[in-house]
């Protein structure tokens, strides 16, 4: 293979949150991290050789995301999502996370009511709640073979007042990667109900197994006049820590509201490394990325094929996107906490708590299976050890 995601590489004592962080997390180190969303796999060689050009200089002064990185995003978003997106529609931060708190601040005001489809991603629940607003869930419905938009809930919700929808597209952690008429329901429900979307599209690189992702703001002019998205190549090319994201905005009211807060914030200047990272990974980290989704959805079909013969009652609904898996516990006849309390001491293997994600992740966990192949399987035998 040209790409070795075979390579098993031991990232203990670097600092990482992954590995190095399970003490805090979980009150003991001895456990096989398949926790935190970040991958275990080296990034594409031409990101390594832009950091190690940069690092060769020895001056890591102020920096900038320069023009070149804005086209490499530009061509990037066109060329796989048909998005045609305008230099001046461009915006930045240090992470998606910290834009949705810079958004949430920009855009609404304290009590204002922000809405969210659960069970998702925590920080979207921290967002809202740490800086004074309401949170309205919405909960999604967990079909035979994937989860559904509860459409009446959707739309009671933005009745009572919702000023912004914070989306999750794809969706994490229940792996949906929505579909062009699903966006433009949502989208046309905003429009509507004059509600602000923020769309959080992190995954979009990584759809799997033929799906298509659609950016949010490409399904209309109107839908995009309303609407903020945030990018990143972190998830896609493994580059968290670089701590960089694209904003993008087209009504420029929008943007020039998110960049007043986003200087008041003295957070726009940026990464170094981040910014060498993100124009590489987007100019020549296409075909690496092509070899990791295959990577993945053979990784996705091995721990399926695992559970359906080894833990039946772990029930597992095919993601359609990103590497993470949503695994439903509740069939195996253990409390939600005594299940946590097993995998940890006696599978010894981290996953994330379901209720972290919102109450409708009770007897939940997500599992990370962006790893190498047999760390997978050792993965998938813990959980084993801990259900018997």
């Amino acid at each position: 293979m040209k790409y070795n995601f075979d390579q098993v590489i031991d990232r203990r004592g670097t600092d990482c949150v992954k590995y190095d962080g399970l003490q805090e997390a979980y009150g003991c180190s001895d456990l096989l991290p398949m926790w935190v969303a970040d991958m275990d796999f080296q990034v594409p060689p031409a990101v390594q050789e832009a950091a190690r050009q940069c690092c060769e200089k020895g001056i890591f002064g102020y920096t900038f995301r320069s023009e070149e990185g804005k086209q490499a995003f530009q061509d990037w978003v066109k060329r796989r999502y048909d998005w045609t997106v305008k230099m001046e529609w461009l915006s930045s931060s240090p992470g998606i996370v910290t834009s949705l708190s810079i958004s949430v601040r920009a855009f609404t005001a304290p009590g204002d009511r922000v809405m969210i489809m659960t069970p998702v991603y925590p920080p979207f629940h921290a967002v809202v709640k740490d800086n004074g607003r309401e949170l309205v869930c919405c909960p999604l419905i967990r079909g035979s073979e994937r989860y559904l938009i509860d459409w009446e809930c959707f739309e009671r919700g933005l009745q009572t007042g919702v000023k912004m929808l914070i989306l999750c597209n794809s969706h994490n952690p229940v792996g949906r990667v929505w579909t062009r008429e699903e966006l433009a329901r949502i989208g046309s429900l905003c429009v509507r109900y004059g509600v602000l979307i923020l769309s959080d599209e992190i995954h979009a690189d990584l759809a799997l197994f033929g799906h298509r992702h659609t950016v949010m703001a490409s399904v209309s002019e109107e839908i995009a006049a309303r609407t903020l998205t945030a990018m990143a190549p972190s998830k896609t090319f493994n580059i968290a820590g670089m701590m960089n994201s694209m904003i993008v905005a087209s009504n420029p009211e929008l943007l020039d509201k998110y960049n007043r807060e986003l200087l008041n914030l003295h957070l726009d200047l940026g990464n170094i490394f981040g910014h060498v990272t993100l124009k590489a990974a987007y100019r020549y980290g296409e075909e690496w990325l092509e070899a990791l989704i295959r990577y993945l959805e053979g990784n996705v079909e091995f721990a399926l094929d695992y559970f359906a013969r080894e833990l039946p009652s772990v029930k597992v609904l095919k993601p359609e996107g990103s590497f993470l898996l949503w695994l439903d516990f509740r069939a195996t006849g253990l409390s939600h906490e005594a299940c946590g309390e097993r995998l940890l001491k006696i599978g010894k293997v981290a996953l994330n708590d379901g209720l972290t994600f919102g109450e409708e992740g009770r007897g939940f966990r997500r599992m990370n299976i962006g790893c190498p192949r047999q760390v997978l399987a050792d993965g998938l035998q813990r959980i084993k050890a801990a259900l018997l």
